[in-house]
């Protein structure tokens, strides 16, 4: 077992990071400190709203982006229904509504909800396609009103976040972004890589760690997940990091000796810092599509998750997913992966979700 040290002042890698993947957002992207010395209270405010506002655009931009593929095909799909003056709500269109909606994923439920209520608000009228978009989309962001989170930090440091999800997810890249988000808001943070069944997993999260300029504690291939999650949070508590982000096996939600693996890491993080892991956060590939539900399922059972990771948002056009797993298991969704750069990892909103997959331009 070996510890990786944080890079050196003068071998930041964070040129290399601009240089092989540059950020989709300015240096002062909202995470770190302000920088600017406000004269009184006013300039102050005015400075504080214009960050916030600017921040809010480049979220909404973020998620139509990341939505586009989704967008589209619900933009498309849907206007096929309708002819210049409009279309008669009845039981034809009606069920080729519910159709087009199931096929970005959102679910039965959720498009016989949206069905139900273009039934109940505009049957035997006609209507356009632009009546039938309000009323989705003010479905969906109700639904998804309290289904956010912001992230459980400890009130004493550190903050235990165990991160779980199948191989393929995005797991690995998304701890990256996680750890680069806490990063640039002031925090130390230290990862464990736990993944220690793929030494790919290993060296990549090794070398995320160099780029963000965060320490990382190794373990041999092969070595034990749990002896890894234990010594960096002896780590964590003695040298006083905030954070403490542990990666863990990537597992099918069916095998269940490994998922008693997961059980044995939370028991002996739990040695250290007794309420500890503070968030338990399942990282989901959104192309996955409803093979996304079964994992959710699965390790919301054996992990204790407490929120959800939706990665790769922007390479599927079944983004719509988000809403069964958020309706069927009571998950807030924290984060969603929006692209491929240590940036590309926003909150989630439900309103800037909703407006981005039923934007349209003018």
């Amino acid at each position: 077992m070996f510890f990786w040290p944080k890079k050196k002042k003068g071998e930041d890698a964070s040129s290399a990071l601009q240089t092989s993947e540059p950020s989709l957002s300015s240096p002062d992207d909202g995470f770190a400190p302000n920088k600017s010395v406000p004269t009184n209270d006013a300039s102050e405010s005015q400075e504080s709203n214009e960050r916030d506002s600017s921040h809010q655009d480049r979220k909404v931009s973020w998620f139509r982006r990341a939505l586009q593929k989704t967008n589209s095909l619900l933009h498309t799909d849907i206007r096929d229904l309708w002819k210049s003056e409009g279309r008669l709500v009845d039981e034809e269109f009606l069920a080729d509504l519910y159709a087009i909606l199931v096929r970005t994923d959102m679910g039965p439920s959720m498009a016989g909800q949206i069905r139900d209520s273009i039934h109940s608000q505009f049957r035997g009228r006609r209507v356009h396609e632009r009546d039938v978009l309000d009323v989705i989309r003010s479905r969906v962001t109700e639904s998804l009103k309290s289904r956010g989170g912001d992230l459980n930090l400890a009130a004493s440091a550190p903050t235990v976040i165990l991160v779980v999800g199948v191989n393929g997810s995005g797991k690995t890249t998304s701890i990256a972004k996680l750890a680069n988000r806490l990063t640039k808001q002031g925090n130390r943070v230290l990862l464990a890589a736990g993944d220690t069944f793929r030494a790919a997993a290993v060296e990549q999260l090794r070398i995320w760690s160099e780029r963000i300029g965060c320490d990382i504690v190794l373990g041999d291939q092969g070595s034990d997940p749990a002896s890894v999650a234990y010594r960096a949070m002896q780590r964590a508590t003695s040298e006083g990091f905030d954070v403490c982000i542990i990666d863990t096996a990537g597992r099918l939600q069916t095998q269940s000796h490994l998922m008693a693996q997961l059980e044995k890491v939370k028991r002996v993080l739990q040695k250290q810092v007794p309420d500890a892991p503070h968030e338990v956060l399942l990282v989901l590939d959104a192309t996955a599509g409803q093979n996304a539900i079964s994992q959710a399922k699965g390790f919301s059972e054996a992990a204790g998750c407490t929120g959800i990771v939706l990665a790769k948002l922007d390479g599927t056009a079944k983004g719509g997913v988000i809403i069964p797993i958020a309706e069927q298991f009571g998950l807030p969704v924290k984060f969603v992966g929006l692209g491929e750069t240590l940036d590309d990892l926003e909150e989630f909103s439900p309103d800037e979700f909703a407006a981005a997959l039923f934007h349209r331009d003018p």
